[in-house]
């Protein structure tokens, strides 16, 4: 449990330093973007701000999902990560179908962008900000197991790629005075956003529809499980994710005469290991009798 409440806090700090991060750029890229008139960087704008709103859904989900389970939610808040990182990915999907309009608009016009130094800056700045803050997300959603926190990580780590082709692109229009490349680059932007947002949509449906668990990680319950040589043999393992816990349960046969004390510590050696690989564990093991035995 304690360790369970120092995730719950660290997942929390780790959240609330993303609202902070891009909340800077937000205003930062929105100002540079509107003074300088580049719609790539507008763009940039955008992409930040539904990383603003995802980061705030984020936090809002990982307090939710700490809640320890009460009479409407007797197996947890766990979801509640899994639901927030399928709204965050939608998000971005809107967002990106939004900067393809206003591109398509952008190249009836061939307005050049000004004061692209200012563009530059900003640029350099997103791509060192959410590289290091996306690095922090991950390595903590790694650590605590926690969807919302990826998802978030991923949505900055996509902020930092498509920061590095606005940032590419507007040295280049300043170098060639090619006033088409800044609709072309905020294009390249929205796919990559778009390929960001809807392989996160598919991935949190599925775990909300509580699919079993990767085979490597089911492979890795079965080989704990049968390295106790007292187990008969075990049916019925049916494994899911809920945000950052899986659950796992199983029907174990043991020898029928096997004292309840000794089955009982065999039952907690697994339940221990399970936990030991994977991490956030909740397992439960049903014991049966082995109805082969010759009376």
């Amino acid at each position: 449990m304690q360790n369970q409440n120092a995730h719950n806090e660290l997942k929390k700090r780790t959240a609330w330093i993303s609202v902070l991060s891009n909340t800077l750029l937000v205003v930062l890229k929105l100002v540079v973007g509107i003074f300088s008139g580049s719609i790539s960087i507008i763009s940039e704008a955008a992409h930040s701000a539904v990383d603003l709103l995802a980061a705030l859904i984020a936090f809002f989900a990982v307090r939710k999902a700490s809640e320890p389970p009460d009479k409407q939610h007797a197996y947890g808040h766990g979801k509640f990560e899994n639901l927030s990182a399928a709204a965050e990915a939608f998000l971005i999907v809107l967002v990106a179908v939004w900067i393809v309009f206003e591109a398509v608009d952008k190249f009836q016009s061939s307005q050049q962008p000004e004061y692209l130094g200012y563009g530059i800056l900003i640029m350099l700045i997103s791509v060192i900000v959410n590289y290091l803050v996306s690095r922090r997300l991950l390595s903590v959603a790694h650590q605590t197991g926690s969807d919302a926190l990826e998802a978030d990580a991923l949505h900055l780590r996509t902020d930092v790629w498509t920061s590095l082709g606005v940032l590419t692109g507007l040295a280049a229009i300043q170098i060639t005075g090619l006033t088409w490349l800044d609709p072309a680059i905020a294009v390249v932007v929205s796919v990559i956003i778009f390929k960001a947002g809807y392989d996160m949509t598919l991935k949190n449906l599925w775990e909300l529809t509580d699919i079993s668990l990767p085979p490597e990680e089911e492979a890795l319950i079965q080989e704990i499980i049968t390295s106790h040589p007292e187990v008969i043999s075990f049916h019925k393992l049916r494994t899911r994710r809920s945000g950052s816990y899986r659950q796992i349960d199983m029907h174990i046969v043991l020898e029928n005469d096997m004292h309840l004390d000794k089955a009982h510590d065999i039952c907690d050696e697994i339940e221990a290991q399970i936990k030991d690989a994977l991490g956030l564990c909740v397992v439960v093991i049903h014991l049966e009798p082995n109805e082969n035995e010759v009376e």
